[in-house]
C-alpha cells in the first residue's frame, strides 16, 4: 500500500498522535523513534502496520524491522511520515495494538508502582523506563489521568513500556482489591510519611503508590496504604519531581532486594 496525500487512513492514524478517544476506539497507537520500535519488534509486541518512507534507501536497522514482522507494509510519503513522526528524517513508524488493562497481565514477583492520577504524560513514561530499570514488575495508572499510550509517554519509556507490562484502571479500589487478594503490602508516598523509606522492608511482595505531581495521593488511596513512608530531603528544595520520587522508591526496593 502506498499513502502520497492526506487520505482518510493518513487522518485516522494521525488523530493517533493527539485524540485518546480514536486511540481508545481503535485499539491502536503511534510507535516512533529507533529504541522504541527495536523494542517493540523484539518482545514480539503486536504490530498492525508499518509506515516507512516513500523513494529514500532505508537504513539497515530499517530494513530489518520490516522484515521482521507480518505486520502490513506501507509506503508513505515522506513529508507525511514526517508529521507523524515529529521529525524530518524518520524512516519508520509502528502503528501498535493496545494491550488490554487487565491486571492479571502483571505478575507481582518484584515491587508494583502505582501513579495515581498523573497529568504529564511525559512523567508516565519515565516511571515506566524506571520500573523496568530496577525490576519492578509492572505499573499501574490509576484515576483520571494522562494516557499511557500519548506519543510523549511512550518516547519517555524509550521502549520500556514494551518490556513492563503496563495497566490502566480507572479507580483504587479495583487495584487495592486485587492486591489485598494476592497479599501485597500496599506503601504510600507522601512528605509526612511516619518513616523513611530505607526503614521499610520492600523486599515482600509491595504495591508502592506515587501521588499526582501537585496534590499527591487521592485520600481512597491514602485510606487502602499499610503505611505512608518519605523521602528524606535537604536543600531548598520542598518535594522531588513525582518520576523522580518513583526512581527512589525503586531504587531502594532493588537495593534491598540485592541484600536479601
Amino acid at each position: 500500500m502506498r499513502v502520497t496525500t492526506r487520505n482518510a487512513r493518513f487522518q485516522q492514524w494521525e488523530a493517533l498522535l493527539a485524540n485518546r478517544t480514536k486511540r481508545g476506539r481503535s485499539g491502536e497507537f503511534l510507535v516512533q523513534g529507533v529504541r522504541p520500535i527495536t523494542i517493540a519488534v523484539e518482545r514480539g509486541w503486536p504490530i498492525r502496520c508499518l509506515l516507512y518512507a516513500a523513494g529514500r534507501r532505508l537504513s539497515s536497522w530499517a530494513d530489518g524491522v520490516l522484515h521482521a514482522t507480518d505486520a502490513e507494509r506501507v509506503e508513505m510519503a515522506p513529508d507525511l511520515l514526517a508529521e507523524l513522526a515529529g521529525k524530518d528524517d524518520a524512516e519508520l513508524v509502528v502503528v501498535a495494538e493496545l494491550p488490554p488493562d487487565d491486571l492479571s497481565r502483571i505478575t507481582p514477583t518484584g515491587p508494583v508502582i502505582v501513579f495515581d492520577r498523573p497529568s504529564d504524560p511525559g512523567n508516565i513514561g519515565t516511571v515506566v523506563r524506571s520500573a523496568d530499570a530496577f525490576g519492578a514488575a509492572g505499573v499501574i495508572v490509576t484515576g483520571h489521568a494522562a494516557d499511557v499510550y500519548d506519543p510523549k509517554a511512550v518516547r519517555a519509556s524509550t521502549g520500556s513500556l514494551f518490556a513492563v507490562p503496563v495497566v490502566r484502571a480507572p479507580a483504587p479500589g479495583v487495584v487495592a482489591d486485587w492486591a489485598r487478594t494476592a497479599d501485597i503490602r500496599i506503601i504510600g508516598t507522601d512528605e509526612t510519611g511516619t518513616r523513611d523509606v530505607s526503614r521499610c522492608d520492600l523486599r515482600v511482595p509491595t504495591l508502592i503508590v506515587i501521588g499526582n505531581e501537585t496534590r499527591g495521593m487521592s485520600a481512597s488511596w491514602l485510606a487502602a496504604c499499610d503505611e505512608v513512608v518519605r523521602i528524606p530531603i535537604g536543600g531548598a528544595a520542598s518535594s522531588l519531581n513525582a518520576a523522580s520520587a518513583a526512581t527512589v522508591l525503586l531504587y531502594e526496593a532493588a537495593r534491598q532486594r540485592e541484600e536479601k
